[in-house]
């Protein structure tokens, strides 16, 4: 009888640890159902502006902290189980998740080149700073003054230093890949710079004209 009860509190504590395993969490890089709906109340109690994307960006993080920050929860910007019942809805699994992708999987070319390029410029920086970079990257694929694809704007002429010396064949950690698609996935921690650069390394006298909108880690962001 002895052995019977414990064998089944094993059981149970297993079943609740695999419970726990598989519940949905909310963060930057996320998308799908669960993030429009989070995104819907939201925007439904004023604290996002804009519509339901399914694409849980800064915006949508900032937006989750005030949530947060208003109801008692620890102000993470991730939404799990306690903030998904403060909002009165329930998470599926099935939402994919930049804490998904912890094995670093590679989901298309555009990607992998995006990965190399955090790589070779930013590995020693912050994983905020390097999304940073790699978001630099995308603002300049949209805009006019840039060609319109990330191999385009990474090998333009003379555009990033690790493309002359040729550490963009270097092969991306984990961490960099990781950030790459988490700017991929609408994350700007620059708030839209076309210009990134290091004040004590650089020489060149133009990029100091630039306006600096933010500085993350030893990379200053600007327009």
């Amino acid at each position: 009888m002895r052995k019977l009860s414990l064998l089944l509190a094993i059981l149970f504590l297993l079943t609740q640890l695999s419970t726990f395993a598989s519940a949905a969490v909310l963060e930057v890089g996320s998308s799908g159902s669960d993030v429009t709906k989070v995104q819907k109340r939201l925007i439904q109690w004023g604290y996002l502006s804009g519509t339901a994307d399914g694409k849980y960006g800064e915006k949508t993080r900032n937006a989750v902290i005030a949530f947060q920050r208003n109801n008692g929860l620890t102000a993470d910007g991730r939404v799990g189980p306690a903030t998904a019942a403060k909002m009165g809805i329930t998470l599926s699994s099935s939402s994919s998740s930049s804490t998904a992708s912890s094995s670093a999987t590679i989901i298309s070319a555009d990607h992998r080149l995006l990965s190399k390029l955090v790589y070779a410029e930013a590995r020693g920086e912050s994983y905020k700073g390097q999304v940073a970079v790699a978001a630099v990257v995308l603002n300049r694929v949209r805009s006019s003054s840039f060609p319109n694809t990330i191999s385009g704007v990474i090998y333009q002429t003379g555009a990033f230093s690790c493309v002359s010396n040729g550490s963009i064949n270097n092969t991306p950690n984990a961490t960099a890949i990781r950030a790459a698609l988490d700017a991929m996935n609408g994350w700007d921690p620059t708030g839209g710079c076309l210009y990134y650069y290091n004040p004590a390394k650089t020489s060149d006298s133009w990029i100091r004209t630039r306006t600096v909108k933010t500085v993350i880690g030893n990379h200053s962001f600007a327009v």
